[in-house]
């Protein structure tokens, strides 16, 4: 594994998101009582990070699992909702003291897997909000489709809220990796992970949950796959839009039917709730 890191001002943070937008290999530290961002992206290749010296300067290193792990000092866990604690830590002697701490909350462990997300951006946290509320109204063994899994911690997270069946892909070989590794950590058994390319997919299985946390340009061409996805009475949920693309994709999401009437905005992220609007509106 090997990673392109740079300093920079901290002004320029929202740059750098939107010039790796859709990547969930970066990774952006603050650093130097705020004042200063350390970008990281980690590849599989040193082709790969050489090119993005090429065109944004910084320096490459070879980096090794322990070495990423040595390297992160384990933040506070996530909590969602009454439900979850998500957490970096992985010893079962944290995991221990974690359920000591926070009785009657399941623990999701999610360590750090070369940068994939571990939760706590507010893309995935508010899919974690949701996916707490919607199954709260389902009976057990609903279906979900985890489109974009990255590290897999929303697929984890509807086997625990009662997913019978939990189908978990990404465009990324290391994302189904890490997505499968999660899985076995936590207990999640039965989630199936695959690769594939969503907009080349066929599907021919639809799902009460469908989950889409994946940049807006991605979404909007993905539509007519969704349609296929979301059952009757499905629950919708997408995110990783940015707030000046939302307008673009709920307006592409109408097209095909689909409406939300629950939309949550943090910091410069949207992130939606919806399904069918035929299904909302009670039309026949």
């Amino acid at each position: 594994m090997w990673v392109w890191e740079k300093l920079s001002a901290a002004k320029w943070l929202d740059a750098w998101e939107e010039r790796f937008l859709g990547n969930p290999n970066l990774v952006i530290h603050v650093i130097k009582g705020g004042k200063t961002l350390r970008v990281e992206v980690f590849c599989a290749s040193r082709d790969e990070a050489e090119a993005i010296v090429a065109r944004f300067g910084g320096r490459v290193k070879e980096l090794r699992q322990d070495d990423w792990q040595r390297a992160h000092v384990v933040p506070p866990p996530l909590k969602v909702r009454d439900r979850f604690l998500v957490t970096q830590a992985s010893e079962p002697a944290e995991l221990v003291a974690l359920e000591a701490e926070f009785p009657g909350r399941g623990i999701i462990s999610i360590p750090p897997e070369m940068a994939f997300g571990t939760g706590d951006h507010a893309t995935t946290s508010t899919c974690l909000r949701f996916l707490v509320d919607l199954a709260r109204r389902r009976e057990a063994g609903w279906s979900c489709i985890d489109l974009g899994s990255g590290s897999g911690v929303l697929s984890v997270a509807a086997v625990k809220l009662g997913a019978g069946r939990v189908f978990a892909c990404d465009y990324d070989p290391f994302a189904v990796e890490v997505t499968r590794r999660n899985a076995e950590r936590n207990g999640a058994g039965g989630i199936e992970a695959a690769e594939l390319d969503l907009l080349k997919w066929q599907p021919a299985e639809q799902f009460d949950v469908v989950l889409a946390n994946i940049f807006s340009s991605v979404l909007i061409e993905a539509l007519p796959v969704l349609a296929r996805l979301l059952r009757p009475g499905g629950d919708l949920v997408l995110s990783g839009i940015l707030k000046s693309q939302a307008w673009e994709v709920f307006e592409a999401a109408a097209g095909v039917g689909f409406g939300f009437p629950t939309v949550v905005t943090r910091g410069k992220w949207v992130s939606a709730r919806g399904g069918w609007m035929r299904d909302l509106t009670g039309a026949k």
